[in-house]
């Protein structure tokens, strides 16, 4: 049995707070394997766990009055809004995660494919040879090995971390909008260099409701993704919430790191 927990939404810092609190129970067999479903309070950029501060332009992000976190997992920048999110935590001696990270990726992007087939969109995975590597600070820049492609554009961007004991990998389908809003509130040399970079995005990656022609509600994507796993993985799910102790270390980890700006400014 899994937990899938369908959350509302939440401000960045709690969002990513909750995903590792997650792993850490699940790693300490305290839970249960946990698929969660999210979204976002406000527009939030996410750094990768690696990624420099110096990338982002912090008065624009000001500006438009958008968050920013830092993920625990690595890659590159992502815009999280119009957008479900999802995560998966699981022990790590589990057969879904064994192997390399690549190996695990393929795996869980067949239960992807399937949710995306039921809300019948045309996807398909990047295999090692066709993934790229993105060279400047945008994750959905290009697809990695076995993310999901429609079209071939990028529309379903993860990343993994393993520590603890468990396996935690969390992604982003952009629902609806403008995916080159990003652009906005990362550094570039000059003006040139971010319409390159706003044209290479637009080229490169695509939104859910472009893939399809038309929109898709939150909670319908949300729960094609639960049947995707439930099906792909003959799983049972127990609809469910973050227990006591979860709770109480999602509200240390937000204070600790994820709405700390040293964590954030850490690299």
């Amino acid at each position: 049995m899994w937990r899938v927990i369908f959350d509302r939404a939440r401000h960045g810092a709690e969002n990513m707070a909750i995903d590792q609190a997650i792993l850490e129970a699940v790693a300490q067999r305290e839970v249960p394997p946990t698929l969660r479903l999210y979204a976002w309070e406000r527009p939030c950029l996410s750094l990768g766990y690696n990624q420099r501060i110096a990338e982002v332009d912090l008065d624009a992000l000001e500006m438009r009055q958008w968050e920013i976190v830092r993920r625990i997992t690595g890659g590159k920048a992502i815009l999280h809004t119009d957008e479900i999110t999802y995560s998966v935590a699981l022990p790590d001696n589990m057969p879904l995660v064994e192997g390399s990270i690549i190996e695990s990726y393929r795996r869980l992007s067949v239960a992807l494919l399937a949710a995306l087939e039921l809300l019948g969109a045309h996807a398909d995975v990047t295999s090692p040879d066709a993934a790229g590597r993105a060279q400047g600070p945008v994750c959905f820049e290009v697809p990695s090995n076995y993310e999901i492609t429609a079209y071939g554009r990028k529309l379903v961007g993860s990343a993994q971390v393993r520590r603890f004991g468990g396996v935690l990998q969390h992604g982003t389908l952009p629902l609806i909008g403008d995916i080159t809003r990003i652009i906005e509130v990362l550094r570039f040399e000059d003006e040139a260099e971010r319409q390159w970079a706003r044209q290479k995005v637009q080229e490169r990656a695509i939104t859910l409701e472009e893939a399809l022609g038309q929109q898709v509600d939150w909670q319908v994507a949300a729960e094609a993704i639960a049947e995707g796993f439930r099906s792909t993985f003959s799983l049972i799910l127990q609809e469910t919430s973050l227990s006591e102790k979860e709770a109480e270390r999602v509200r240390a980890l937000i204070g600790e790191q994820y709405d700390n700006a040293e964590w954030t400014a850490r690299r």
